[in-house]
């Protein structure tokens, strides 16, 4: 039996599959071997969701692409936030849920002195005001991207 080249389309019409979803499924196989079918994350925050459209829009990643190269079941989910934020910018994944996330209150120990907390308080102290810096960090660069004028938009 020789090696036979068959093309993605004709392996698709043999096995009864959409094309489209076949070759999708060979990424995913190339960019997580073993592990190409099985999804470990059910809810994506929107820094994640900003990074996978930054592949698309600033690193020319297909949708499908970097649907697989993120380990996403489906690039219909892509697709979705790419229309959100498309239409709606930065504020595409302030949700509910978001606002949630980002309202949480302030840790017990802030009306506390520094001189009075403990070494365990002061830990979660910094990692506090470190997760409050790169949120603002991450926030700041969203906005000069919204206003850069060389920003071009993927249709």
């Amino acid at each position: 039996m020789e090696d036979e080249t068959v093309s993605f389309r004709d392996l698709a019409s043999q096995e009864g599959v959409d094309a489209a979803a076949l070759g999708y499924w060979v990424k995913l196989v190339r960019h997580h071997g073993d592990q190409a079918f099985s999804f470990p994350y059910t809810t994506y925050s929107p820094a994640f969701k900003l990074k996978v459209l930054h592949y698309i829009t600033d690193k020319n990643y297909s949708i499908r692409e970097a649907s697989a190269y993120f380990h996403l079941p489906d690039p219909c989910i892509v697709r979705r936030w790419l229309r959100k934020w498309e239409k709606r910018g930065r504020d595409a994944f302030d949700s509910k849920e978001m606002r949630a996330l980002t309202m949480t209150p302030k840790p017990p120990n802030q009306h506390k002195k520094l001189e009075d907390m403990t070494p365990e308080e002061l830990r979660a102290h910094a990692a506090y005001l470190e997760m409050e810096n790169a949120y603002l960090k991450k926030l700041r660069a969203l906005v000069q991207e919204e206003s850069s004028p060389n920003r071009s938009k993927r249709k």
